[in-house]
């Protein structure tokens, strides 16, 4: 348990999407300008996060990975260079069905939070969390803690700059670092606060 909680807390903060590995800084950079929208966001990609890497660990480990079609007779058989097209397809899916339950059942999710998740099928910092995960040979229960905890990362991340933006709005700021001028700063010294993680962790 202690160690599915270490992988958790690495991923959310030692490995941060946006600010270690510089993923997902489309979405990341343009829907932080205000804490509510970037909350959105966040929750949205836990969600997604959540799903999609436990789900492309099986399918990988049952259908694409060299030797996975032993049971058949079949164990020549390596499929492990479909992996992108069948993670892509899994999270297109995925945010599919996500956005046809929120739109049935919580009509009120939906309206709050709908316009984020067809942004999420071309998300790049979830397809990474997939590939991620095949890299490092993590298990079903790993995968899925990893999942949630890269995703938690990434809300943590957009929400606190969602937040200094937020307040930045009332300030006067000189004309060359109004908008994105100040926003990249913000993501720039927010990343070097993340990168002491990493020295906590390599220390």
């Amino acid at each position: 348990m202690s160690d599915l909680w270490a992988l958790f807390l690495h991923a959310a903060f030692v490995d941060n999407m946006p600010l270690t590995f510089f993923l997902g800084l489309c979405t990341f950079i343009a829907l932080s300008r205000k804490t509510g929208s970037a909350l959105g966001l966040g929750i949205a990609i836990v969600a997604v996060m959540g799903v999609t890497v436990p789900v492309n660990h099986l399918v990988y480990t049952l259908l694409l990975a060299p030797g996975a079609w032993g049971w058949a007779g079949l164990p020549d058989i390596d499929l492990s260079y479909l992996k992108l097209i069948a993670f892509i397809g899994v999270i297109a899916a995925t945010v599919q069905l996500l956005e046809m339950v929120l739109d049935r059942f919580f009509p009120a999710i939906y309206a709050a939070f709908g316009v984020f998740l067809p942004l999420l099928t071309v998300q790049c910092a979830i397809l990474a969390g997939s590939l991620f995960m095949v890299d490092r040979n993590y298990g079903l229960a790993e995968s899925t803690v990893f999942g949630l905890g890269a995703g938690f990362g990434f809300a943590v991340a957009v929400v606190m700059l969602g937040a200094i933006r937020s307040r930045l709005s009332y300030a006067d700021m000189p004309q060359g670092l109004r908008g994105l001028g100040i926003t990249f700063i913000l993501a720039g010294m927010m990343s070097l606060g993340f990168s002491a993680f990493a020295q906590m962790v390599a220390s």
